[in-house]
């Protein structure tokens, strides 16, 4: 009987190596690309909107196709899923090496995006319903470590990467690592999906929805350089706003929704996911605008960029396991609350910078950020996902990510927008640096009301969450 229950409690963690194997290709290439654009644009003779698509073409389809990836990993298989999802993100990571020019990378990196909506949730629903509750919070926290670890190792290998070999070699990484995860996940995972007896894919939920993102996406990126009055931005908004009310009323309707709208009349998984989505608006647009600056202005090379990001990422891999063991104990949402104040404080601070600051100057807000996140993240997740039922771990893991990467892909989007708006000439005219200083400062601004608010959201909808199963688990122990 021991020898049972301690076998089975290795693979418990033997599937969360793997699982988390998946997740730090994921995480990593959120990163890596970064420090590799300013390469990239002078490689493929590109502006400012087209290495936004470079990184929003893959944000953008990984949070829209998240909730399919969800449901498919629920209906069909949680480990076929992954492992499905694995191999297209390996074969797009190649084709994103091969690319010969912006629109063929931008291209590859959206296939990307849709081997990650296909792994991401299901990483997590893995981990759902391989751990019991007593353990999802340590368990959730190692998952967001890796995460951490991630972004860590992400700017720092992609400048060494970018400086010493080619920036086509971020990619070209992904492939042997992507192979041995296919093995690895095959040997050690066992499958798992919903048994309940209704299941199928909401197609119309799934389209409405990626035509109204794209085009809010599109209509923020391009309005600049098009003009914000002009017919085809205006079209964009109007058929955004009519496909987001349309999906809203449609999934309503749906008798198995891509969506479960009734998810969100709990208000912890509500606030959850709002404060997910705020992070995503906050910060993704921030970490590729930072990397500008610091490329741009101050003149690092992509390596000095990448290591510059390192202490914030190791604050973070640091704090997440133990903000998530935290959250087991006393709740989220104090841990969420103070987690999201000091992001926002990050990014006031990031508004002294100017061309003549030093890293001494850009470490202090970039730690105050990392221990932010840190105390933020793991909570959130926690909190989302202690709130939906064990068999609806992955549409309830696609919901969050979906939030995340929305969000994210939004933030670029509007961040970008303030900084465009301040830019009407190009290097080497002497005025494009202050102008770009000028649209950064107002977009950290932006940022940090959006983190603020997000402070809020939790403090004021999060509550902490009694797992149905937990009278069972104590009278087992």
């Amino acid at each position: 009987m021991r020898a049972r229950i301690f076998a089975e409690e290795n693979r418990k963690w033997w599937t969360l190596a793997a699982v988390a194997f998946g997740l730090f290709m994921i995480m990593l290439d959120n990163t890596v690309v970064n420090v590799a654009l300013p390469s990239i644009g002078r490689d493929f003779d590109t502006g400012l909107s087209e290495l936004e698509w470079v990184v929003n073409g893959y944000a953008l389809t990984f949070g829209v196709l998240m909730l399919t990836g969800g449901k498919l990993a629920d209906l069909l298989g949680r480990r076929r899923i992954f492992i499905v999802g694995l191999a297209i993100f390996t074969l797009a990571s190649l084709a994103c090496g091969l690319a010969t020019s912006a629109e063929f990378l931008i291209g590859a990196r959206v296939v990307q995006g849709v081997g990650s909506a296909l792994m991401n949730p299901a990483t997590l629903s893995i981990i759902i319903a391989t751990f019991p509750p007593r353990q999802r919070g340590m368990a959730i926290g190692i998952w967001a470590g890796v995460s951490a670890m991630a972004l860590a190792i992400g700017p720092l290998l992609g400048g060494l990467i970018t400086d010493h070999i080619d920036w086509s070699w971020v990619f070209f990484i992904n492939v042997p690592v992507g192979i041995t995860g296919i093995v690895v996940a095959r040997l050690v995972i066992d499958e798992s999906r919903d048994s309940s007896a209704v299941q199928r894919l909401d197609l119309p939920g799934l389209a409405v929805s990626a035509i109204a993102l794209f085009a809010l996406t599109y209509g923020l990126i391009e309005a600049n350089q098009r003009g914000w009055t002009s017919p085809l931005i205006l079209s964009l908004f109007v058929i955004a706003a009519v496909g987001i009310v349309g999906f809203v009323l449609l999934e309503q309707r749906q008798r198995v929704p891509m969506l479960d709208l009734s998810l969100f009349r709990d208000p912890t998984f509500a606030g959850a996911n709002a404060v997910m989505m705020l992070v995503g608006l906050a910060m993704f647009g921030v970490f590729l605008f930072v990397t500008l600056y610091m490329q741009n202005i101050l003149r690092y090379s992509p390596t000095k960029a990448g290591a510059a990001f390192l202490p914030m990422t190791i604050l973070i891999v640091v704090l997440a396991p133990i903000a998530g063991k935290l959250s087991d104990r006393i709740g989220s949402r104090w841990l969420m609350g103070a987690g999201m104040a000091l992001v926002s404080l990050s990014l006031l601070l990031n508004t002294r910078l100017d061309a003549a600051s030093s890293f001494w100057d850009i470490l202090p807000p970039l730690m105050v950020g990392g221990a932010g996140m840190g105390l933020a993240m793991t909570p959130t997740t926690a909190a989302a996902m202690g709130s939906v039922p064990v068999d609806k771990a992955g549409v309830g893991s696609a919901v969050l990510n979906s939030m995340r990467q929305v969000g994210g892909s939004l933030g670029i989007a509007i961040l970008g927008a303030i900084i465009a708006s301040y830019i009407t000439v190009e290097p080497p005219d002497p005025r494009a640096q202050a102008q770009f200083l000028g649209g950064f400062h107002t977009a950290l601004y932006v940022a940090a009301a959006i983190a603020l608010v997000g402070a809020l959201v939790a403090v004021l909808t999060v509550r902490k969450t009694v797992h149905a199963d937990a009278p069972a688990i104590l009278e087992a122990a």
